[in-house]
């Protein structure tokens, strides 16, 4: 059987920017070969099969899903609660965020613990696809970034950040950020666009998963890893980030910070093989490190260590 991806999108060109370029692209170039009869929020979702015989949805919306989660739940599991992996696609704001980049990051709530599933392999496929479809399409000025984990649903009316995990399959934000004219560079959404349907094709590297703990929202030294490569066969897994505002927020140094950073790494598929945290850090925060470290049996390094990976032990 092949695997299966669905995209949410909004295609509602009076509500936000780049997912309606993104659905319109998707159309144009013959990715919505099939109707496949479901409506959701009103609207018929489309389907894309590959050589492989993996499956591709691609549902409509009239919002970002983020803020439609509680009303569209109960769809999202008739319809899609088989998938091995899901995405929103949108766009990405916010004080001092970076120009020109095309970002995905996974999902969950830091300061309350609760963290969406993450799959380090296929995130680090759409990642690679994208940043190959960023070269192609002559986008040198963009770059391709993960970001801290985050969840747009509890800022915006929607509140209960329990409902990530009551959807199933892993889901991750795909963005274009974060100014206007990065929102409407239409090859910039070409770029999102072509890349959805490489999720499941695989360079068969070996995936260290990590955690990564600290620094700031856009961590160049995290980001950075995700690309990172080394021996004949080996590679960095990153999907949860757990950013230092979020931990100074979420008070992550009180009794509690073990099992909510816990539930982090729970989430991620296959577990983790090291910790990595920002030296910046402080003590407090190196030590709920190390309290992880020793409960999961992994090692922890400082994150310059990002940089030499084949000096790691596993």
């Amino acid at each position: 059987m092949g695997k299966k991806a669905v995209y949410y999108i909004n295609n509602d060109k009076d509500f936000g920017y780049v997912a309606f370029h993104v659905w319109d692209i998707l159309q144009e170039e013959g990715y919505f070969a099939e109707k496949t009869g479901i409506l959701f929020d009103g609207q018929e979702v489309m389907k894309y099969v590959d050589e492989a015989g993996d499956e591709f949805y691609f549902v409509p919306t009239h919002k970002a899903i983020c803020l439609q989660y509680k009303d569209r739940l109960d769809e999202m599991n008739k319809y899609f609660a088989d998938a091995d992996i899901s995405g929103m696609v949108t766009w990405h704001e916010g004080a001092h965020a970076l120009e020109k980049v095309l970002t995905v990051h996974s999902l969950g709530d830091v300061n309350s613990g609760n963290y969406g599933g993450a799959k380090p392999r296929y995130m680090r496929n759409l990642m690679l696809a994208i940043d190959e479809n960023r070269k192609a399409l002559g986008l040198d000025d963009f770059k391709v970034v993960t970001e801290a984990t985050h969840w747009s649903g509890v800022h915006n009316d929607v509140g209960d950040p329990t409902l990530l995990n009551k959807y199933p399959v892993p889901m991750m934000d795909i963005e274009v950020g974060s100014e206007p004219e990065s929102w409407n560079n239409k090859e910039a959404c070409r770029a999102l666009a072509r890349s959805l349907t490489s999720i499941f094709k695989d360079d068969g590297r070996k995936v260290h998963n990590l955690l990564c703990v600290g620094g700031v929202h856009f961590e160049p030294n995290f980001a950075e890893a995700v690309f990172t490569q080394w021996g004949d066969n080996e590679a960095f897994g990153v999907t949860h980030i757990m950013a230092n505002q979020w931990l100074v927020a979420g008070e992550y140094e009180n009794e509690t910070g073990v099992e909510r950073a816990s539930a982090c790494i729970d989430a991620i598929e296959g577990g983790i093989d090291a910790i990595f945290f920002h030296d910046k850090m402080k003590a407090c925060y190196k030590d709920l490190v190390r309290a992880l470290g020793a409960k999961y049996n992994v090692p922890i390094y400082k994150h310059q260590r990002l940089r030499n990976p084949d000096t790691l032990e596993w």
